[in-house]
Formats: structure tokens, sequence, C-alpha cells
């Protein structure tokens, strides 16, 4: 896979830096350095900012990935870049003075049950533009094949200044008020970075001239906004509900529990920052073939390196929470192995929504994404009712497994093509046999021993395993190498 391969494998090593550096700020400095109801506002923030991006940005981070390597002149790609610029603005500020003159009933609303929402609801608004807009110019370089810098300043950029942030107010230097304003700063800051880098790669002459395939372009965008729109409800309702039904500090916990399941995630990140502008090229070309070769060789090398980051994830689970030392965030657990199957299924799809999205068939995904949005408001209301953070995240498993499916039945309907084969099966066997090899497998040593004991006994495992059974070709040359290179 060439510079997918390589690009991601950076990618890779920065998403998990960031993850590292992450999990040191939600697992203990959140937990301890500020109070848990801070910790659930901020988690309320910033889920409900991702919800509102898709809209106020006009789903163009999508449109520029799909349309940007159809254009051939500089002229053609001067023009589409000038309007992806400025058509989120037509939604801004008509959205900026509605909800100025609707504050005071929307804040009421937003805060009925926590009234320590109310005073920072402007905020969702205002780092919604920054997320918007960064990702926005994050699309931008992807499109050159310039993901590195962005993945950064995405993954770690961000960790990296909350992490400052919580030992300022650990040491006093600012309250936890002021830590809430100061971490949509960063977020200002983060999106003026990447437009510096976006314009370095790329600085276009700004035109106001409509592109000829304007009505495309709007088209695909509007489709892309609802349904960018509803997978953000999928993404972060929950943390958006959970306040309306239960106390704040309930979103702290679940955010725990669905902070430590995402780095299984991590790998999936890490590719699609490279073969999603590399599949809406072949998809341009309609060279289906390439499309079926990256779209098989991503679901099996997500689920290799996805599975061994499930297994070490869900067998150390109760040492881990032994480490934070917070006997009511375990409340998380069962949230972890929930999710966490969640994302398995995702890293299966490999590259299903790249193409879904750069395909003629890109309208589907709207009808899909109102139809996930719909399911998930209506399981969230009955089963967080019934099971509180569990039942949230029961509602996110049974829409994802379901709406999987159907993607993936309709691309084979459609294109002809599906990303699974034999070594699939065996990837799903060998994770069966060491999960519950390793289930009931527990030490009495202090916590962080356990954990080391038990990752290296079910890495070394997992890993002969891959290799004996030649599950994913890419990974077992990469080990090869590895291995050549101790030996030299």
């Amino acid at each position: 896979m060439g510079i997918v391969f390589k690009q991601s494998l950076i990618n890779t090593l920065v998403i998990f830096l960031g993850f590292a550096i992450g999990g040191i700020n939600v697992l203990f400095l959140f937990t301890h350095f500020l109070q848990d109801d801070y910790f659930g506002l901020v988690t309320f923030l910033l889920s409900t900012a991702n919800i509102l991006l898709p809209l106020l940005v006009f789903g163009m981070q999508h449109t520029i990935i799909k349309f940007f390597s159809s254009y051939n002149s500089k002229k053609e790609q001067d023009e589409f870049l000038s309007v992806a610029l400025f058509i989120p603005l037509l939604i801004i500020i008509p959205t900026a003075l509605v909800g100025i003159l609707a504050y005071e009933e929307l804040t009421e609303w937003l805060s009925v049950k926590n009234k320590l929402i109310k005073n920072y609801t402007y905020l969702i608004f205002i780092i919604a533009i920054f997320m918007g807009y960064f990702e926005l110019f994050y699309a931008w370089s992807k499109v050159h094949l310039k993901s590195v810098f962005g993945n950064f300043l995405k993954e770690v950029f961000a960790r990296i200044s909350t992490f400052v942030l919580l030992f300022s107010v650990y040491f006093g230097w600012i309250t936890e008020e002021q830590f809430i304003y100061a971490i949509a700063v960063v977020y200002g800051v983060r999106m003026l970075l990447m437009k510096l880098y976006a314009f370095y790669i790329y600085f276009p002459k700004l035109s106001f001239k409509l592109p000829s395939n304007i009505k495309s372009v709007l088209s695909f965008s509007i489709y892309i906004i609802v349904a960018g729109s509803a997978t953000g409800i999928l993404l972060e309702i929950d943390k958006f509900m959970i306040p309306r039904m239960e106390k704040i500090v309930e979103v702290a916990y679940y955010s725990v529990g669905i902070y430590i399941a995402s780095v299984i995630a991590i790998p999936s990140r890490a590719m699609q920052q490279i073969t999603s502008p590399i599949t809406a090229k072949e998809m341009n070309g309609n060279n289906i073939v390439e499309v079926e070769k990256l779209y098989k060789q991503s679901s099996i090398n997500l689920l290799v390196v996805g599975g061994l980051l499930f297994l070490l994830i869900n067998l150390n689970i109760t040492d881990l929470y032994a480490v934070i030392n917070k006997p009511q965030f375990t409340k998380g657990i069962a949230v972890v192995f929930i999710i966490s199957i969640v994302k398995l299924m995702e890293l299966a799809l490999g590259t299903g929504n790249a193409i879904l999205t750069n395909s003629k068939y890109y309208k589907v995904i709207f009808y899909l994404s109102i139809a996930m949005a719909i399911s998930v408001i209506i399981l969230n209301r009955w089963l967080i009712t019934l099971m509180g953070i569990n039942g949230a995240a029961i509602a996110t498993l049974i829409v994802v497994i379901v709406y999987s499916m159907i993607k993936l039945l309709y691309i084979k309907m459609k294109l002809k093509i599906q990303p699974f084969n034999k070594q699939t099966l065996k990837i799903i066997g060998v994770l069966s046999i060491i999960f519950g090899s390793f289930y009931f497998w527990n030490f009495s040593f202090h916590p962080l021993v356990n954990i080391l004991i038990k990752t290296v006994l079910i890495s070394v495992s997992y890993i002969l395993l891959v290799k004996k059974l030649a599950i994913s070709a890419e990974i077992s040359t990469l080990l090869n190498i590895n291995v050549k290179n101790k030996n030299e």
C-alpha cells in the first residue's frame, strides 16, 4: 500500500502519542485535578460543538476531499477552494444572529437539569466554529497527501495544551472557570495553525467566480451536512443527552469509559487521513479494482491492529481502573466493553465509509445517517432511563451493528465488492481464543505489574498467532523487517 501504509504508520504513532497524553489527562488529571462536575461540563461542551460542526461549515471538509482531485487546472482548484472558504460564513452569521436573539431560552433549555451549563452555553458555538474551520483546512492539506502535521495538531496539540492547563488548575494559577475558557482558546489557536499550514502547502488565488460544477458541489454538501450532523449525533448525542436525564457527573464517568474504548479506533483514524483522499481519487477515476484492493487490505489490517488493542484493554480493565483509583468511575467498566465491540465493528468496515461518500451513491449516506440519528435518540431516551450510562452504550452498539451491516450489503449490491475473506474468520478466531484464555486469568500483584505481565503474555501470543496464520501480508512484512533489523 506504499504511501498509504507509510503515512498511516506515522499517523498511528502520532495518534498513539496523542492518546497517551489524552489518557493521562482523562484517566488521572481530569479525575483528580478538576471537580467531576466541571469534567462533565467540558465533555458536554465539546460533544455539543461536535454535533454542530458539520452544519456550521456546510460539510465543506468532505466536499473538498471528494471534488478537489476532479479539477485539472489551478484556476478551477482556486475557484473551488475559495467557495469552500466562504460558504460556511453564509451559515455561521445567520445562526449566530438567531442564537443571540434566542440565547436566554436556549440556555434555560440546555441547563434544565444542570445549572452549571448555563453560563458557558455560548462557548459551544465558538468552539464549533473553531473545530469546523480546522477540519476544513485539514481536508485542504489531506487532498495534497500531507496529513501528518494536521494529524499532530488534531491529536496531540490540544491534549498537550489541556495537560498544561490542568496542571495550571492544580497549582492554582487559574481557576476551574478560567480553565473552561482556556480550552476554547486552545481550539482557536489550533485552527489558526492549521490554516497557516494549509496555505503554506497550497495558497489559492482568491476567486469569487463559482466553479462550473457548483450545483454538484452544493448538492453533495447539502446531503453531507445532514449526514455529517446525523453522524455527529450518533457519536456525541449520548454525552449531550445524559446531562438532560442524569446528573452531569455521570458524563464524566461515561467519558472515561468511552475514551478507554476509543483507543481501539486509533489505527482507523490514522489510516483514514490518507485513504480517504486516495479512495476519492480512485472513485473519480472509476478504478474499482484498486478501490476493492484498498477496501480489503484496510479491513484486515485494521482488525489485526485494533484486535490487539481490544484484548489489551478489556483483559486489563479491572487493573486499569484500580490504577485510576477513583471508585465512582468504575461505573464505566461495562461501557468500555460495549463500546470496544462498536469500535471493532467500525474497523471491520475498512474504507467502506469513504467508498460510499465518494461514489455516485453518496446520497444513501443521507438516508442512513438520518435513520441512525433517529434510532440512537429513541434508544438513548429509553435505555438511559432504564440502565443509565450503560444504556447509552448499548444504544450505540445496536445502531452501529445494524447500520454497518446495511452499509456492507449496500456496497456489495451496488459495486460488487466487500472487505471480508477467510483471513477475517482467522482473526475473529484468534481474538476469541485469546480473550477466552486470558479473561479469568488474574494476578494478585500491584495493578501496574498485573497490567505489564498480562500485556506481554497477550501481545506475544497474539503476534505469534497472527504471524503463524499469515493473516495480514503487510503486518507480517513489517514484523519480518523488525526481526531482521534486530538481528543485524
